[in-house]
């Protein structure tokens, strides 16, 4: 069990992110960062019948440089709502946990929030509470440059390349299009929950295992 960690504001974000929750007894989410774009900050990766789908929160292009993640608003013009939730159900609907978990999901995404990291702290609570993972969130109140605190994961998670974790792995599950794909990696912490249901936090735990028992 790890004392805390560091990590970005992130929406749905994938497995690893959640392993390390799972794994800490304190985490500290960072909300003064300025916005990093083309990352889990204001999307996710979802498995369709076409593969990998990504879902982005669209936000106010604005002076990225100049605002605080805290401060970066939803581009409230855009229908992102309504498509990210069909996409969901499209890609879910035959989940054997769809009906369990799809009403919390679809709570935190059509609640008007007007600011990302609004969003994304309502999205990590709904989804720590349903894997029942009771640990302890915090926030920054100063940006401390990378690698100057210990378990700083900000900018370790990425769509861009693979996990550099020491000592994750992904490990196979089930998909809805696992026959049609093979297993996919990487993808949501709502591929995983709406397939795994209950079993998730067993997985989040052994995925950080470094012999994976």
């Amino acid at each position: 069990m790890t004392e805390e960690v560091l990590l970005s504001t992130a929406y749905f974000p994938p497995a690893e992110y959640f392993s390390l929750i799972a794994k800490s007894r304190r985490v500290i989410i960072e909300r003064c960062e300025n916005y990093h774009r083309q990352t889990y900050r204001n999307r996710c990766i979802i498995m369709g019948a076409n593969g990998s789908l990504p879902l982005i929160v669209p936000v106010l292009r604005g002076s990225f440089h100049k605002t605080p993640i805290s401060g970066l608003e939803i581009d409230g013009s855009k229908r992102w709502r309504e498509q990210h939730l069909g996409s969901i159900t499209s890609a879910y609907a035959a989940a054997p946990f769809f009906e369990y978990y799809y009403d919390l999901i679809r709570d935190v995404i059509t609640r008007q929030y007007s600011f990302l990291f609004d969003l994304n702290t309502a999205a990590l609570g709904a989804v720590c509470d349903a894997l029942g993972l009771g640990v302890q969130i915090d926030y920054t109140d100063k940006f401390e440059p990378e690698g100057s605190l210990v378990n700083d994961y900000r900018y370790s998670i990425t769509p861009k390349r693979q996990s550099e974790i020491a000592g994750y792995s992904d490990i196979p599950y089930t998909q809805v299009f696992g026959e049609r794909h093979g297993f996919t990696p990487g993808m949501s912490i709502i591929d995983l929950l709406l397939n795994n249901g209950p079993g998730t936090r067993a997985l989040l735990l052994r995925s950080l295992d470094a012999d994976n028992c």
